[in-house]
């Protein structure tokens, strides 16, 4: 199958292949069909997280490009059409890097125009055009900036007319009247000033955006059905509880039961999870997976979580981090068959949950990797002169193209089993005191695990790599991203706004500058251009050694100053000559940046009685075609 579909702005857009698909049971077929149903219908929640704005003006888009009747070859109508695809897959009006809204292509006049030629049905559309054309007004969705009111200076809208000490206080008193194993209070719930009085809007099948939520509750019983054992039976009844109630003590018994049921081949995440999209790391963006257990591939993942306790035993961090015992660490390996919410159409290649620390320490975790998407980037990497460009030498070279896809999957099982299940919080610490760094330390934290490790021998030992030379492909590879190859995303001029590249830029600059006096890693110059030269790659690891063991010093004493320092002076703020040499380098090789997918179409074989008996599949044809279709049914907010 064809990777590459279609490309717009700094966007490609990619299918992913279902491998052995076929080989399973018609029962679990309609298992994952009906969980793919679910994990679709919470779309319009992700978008109204993002923005207030964000549903009324997709559906004023979509208004456009359905029913303009003017001249839809005419360039004015073309960059309409890009703008709307970055809308689609951005969830939203901003960038899902950068956090910047972007701008149309065509000016205010020229959208004038398109509106007078179709036909929509919407109210505040002067609202919305101010909105779209005014660069000043809600221009980033998450700010990090820790020197202002970090909701104030959001566009996210996971708070209304609150401050940023309103709402700290107002969960921090609520987590002391609790006390220990307290629930992720504010995860699932829009906080709201009312006449001076703060209240939670929670998110339910009662409460706000119920409509999305019941149509997932519906399509969850459905699913339970199928369920291959009963343990998920019991774990869906438990999310089915939590969506109808809100209770988020609900939300932690299904987590415990969730990390626990690793006996069936399909899976799924659904719910609200991941804290990025809020500066205060509270609210949960809604997203969901669907997938089933890549078998050849979970055998590595299960060699390293077998293991687990004699890498948490052997890491360079303090003792009194270290957890006394690690319990219930799972991996494996498997193929998504449906995205969905804020893993769709840009997904994450490796998860690792529950996020909730209380749960981690005494029940574990489970951890993933995402074969069938990394496979498919590395099969669209192929031959695009990323690599030759930008890696220091033809050694370099040779080196990511025989162990380069290995190491990259080694390093997600590493950093989502091992990293992000490593160590404990000191008593009364929790992930809230870094605010809106802990995400960045976080993700630092498990990069340096994995890093550590992957040039350990340990790994040799237990079969997973043939040679050291894997371990040096990841060091080069991750060295050459951090500082290189990761800024072609951003505009010059930027700063780093997202986690993930903060924290690969921190661990990668706080290296190249602490292994300065022993020429560790070095800038060279080869026919005029920059390139990044490991001189000692065992000295990098120590390096790494150093920095992880500060790291999990800072997450498990909750050192908020220690976290602002490293991320701020390390992780933010961008060589600005470097970023425009690599600009203009990548220019040159014609490549978009960022890269998302759309889903297969999972088709329903329905019997003569109307009964569901099995499911096919077909590769997305059409990326439009598609957001439209999720649009007409499953826009339900």
């Amino acid at each position: 199958m064809t990777v590459f579909l279609e490309r717009f702005s700094d966007i490609k857009i990619l299918r992913y292949d279902l491998p052995e698909f076929d080989s399973l049971t018609a029962k679990q077929k309609k298992y994952i069909y009906h969980l793919s149903n679910a994990a679709l219908c919470g779309r319009d929640i992700l978008f109204d997280q993002n923005n207030k704005w964000n549903l009324k003006i997709r559906k004023l888009l979509e208004s456009i490009y359905q029913t303009y009747s003017g001249n839809r070859e005419s360039k004015e109508f073309e960059n309409f059409t890009i703008y709307l695809k970055q809308v689609w897959f951005a969830n939203g009006i901003h960038h899902h890097y950068s956090m910047e809204k972007f701008m149309p292509k065509l000016s205010v006049e020229e959208f004038r125009e398109l509106l007078s030629q179709s036909d929509y049905e919407l109210e505040d559309l002067e609202e919305l055009i101010d909105v779209i054309f005014n660069p000043d007004r809600e221009n980033k969705r998450v700010s990090l900036d820790s020197n202002g009111d970090l909701l104030k200076d959001s566009a996210m809208n996971y708070y209304q007319d609150v401050t940023q000490k309103e709402a700290e206080d107002y969960y921090e008193a609520k987590r002391k009247e609790y006390g220990i194993n307290a629930p992720a209070f504010g995860l699932n719930s829009t906080l709201c000033n009312h006449d001076g009085k703060l209240k939670e809007d929670v998110w339910s099948s009662k409460g706000k955006y119920a409509p999305a939520i019941k149509a997932i509750v519906s399509h969850l019983k459905l699913a339970a059905q199928y369920a291959e054992n009963d343990k998920q039976k019991k774990l869906l009844e438990l999310l089915i509880s939590y969506y109808n109630t809100g209770d988020l003590k609900l939300f932690d018994a299904y987590s415990i039961e969730w990390v626990s049921e690793n006996t069936g081949s399909v899976d799924f995440i659904n719910g609200f999870i991941e804290v990025y999209g809020d500066p205060l790391g509270i609210k949960g963006s809604w997203e969901a997976i669907v997938n089933y257990k890549d078998v050849e591939g979970t055998k590595r993942a299960e060699v390293l979580s077998e293991n687990a306790a004699w890498f948490e035993k052997k890491s360079t961090v303090d003792n009194v981090y270290k957890k006394d015992e690690v319990r219930g660490v799972s991996a494996k390996v498997i193929n998504v068959a449906m995205l969905g919410g804020d893993c769709y159409p840009a997904t994450p290649i490796g998860i690792n949950l529950p996020n909730s620390e209380w749960i981690r320490e005494q029940y574990g975790s489970k951890s993933v990797t995402i074969e069938n998407i990394t496979q498919a980037y590395f099969q669209d990497s192929l031959g695009n002169g990323m690599l030759e460009e930008f890696a220091a030498s033809e050694e370099e070279v040779n080196r990511a193209k025989s162990f380069g896809n290995l190491a990259s999957n080694l390093h997600t099982d590493l950093h989502e089993c091992l990293g992000h299940g490593s160590g404990k919080m000191s008593s009364g610490v929790k992930p809230e005191d870094l605010k809106n760094y802990y995400s960045a330390i976080e993700e630092t934290r498990a990069d340096l695990f994995a890093l550590y490790y992957i040039a350990d021998s340990k790994l040799e030992e237990l079969g997973l790599v043939p040679s050291p030379d894997t371990g040096k492909a990841e060091y080069d590879s991750y060295m050459r991203s951090g500082l290189l190859t990761q800024l072609t995303r951003i505009e010059l001029g930027k700063d780093l706004e997202e986690s993930h590249m903060r924290n690969r830029q921190l661990i990668a600059k706080w290296a190249y500058e602490h292994g300065k006096s022993d020429n560790v890693v070095e800038y060279v110059k080869q026919n005029g251009k920059t390139y990044l030269k490991i001189n000692d790659y065992d000295k990098l690891r120590e390096l790494f050694a150093q920095l992880l063991r500060e790291i999990q010093r800072i997450k498990s004493e909750g050192d908020f100053d220690a976290a602002k320092s490293l991320v701020e002076g390390y992780g933010v703020k961008i060589d600005r000559e470097i970023h425009a040499e690599v600009l203009e380098r990548f220019a040159k090789l014609d490549i978009a940046p960022c890269a998302g997918f759309v889903n297969p179409e999972l088709k329903p074989i329905i019997d003569a009685y109307g009964e569901l008996v099995d499911v096919d599949i077909e590769p997305a044809a059409d990326y439009t075609d598609q957001m439209l279709k999720y649009s007409k049914e499953y826009g339900f907010l």
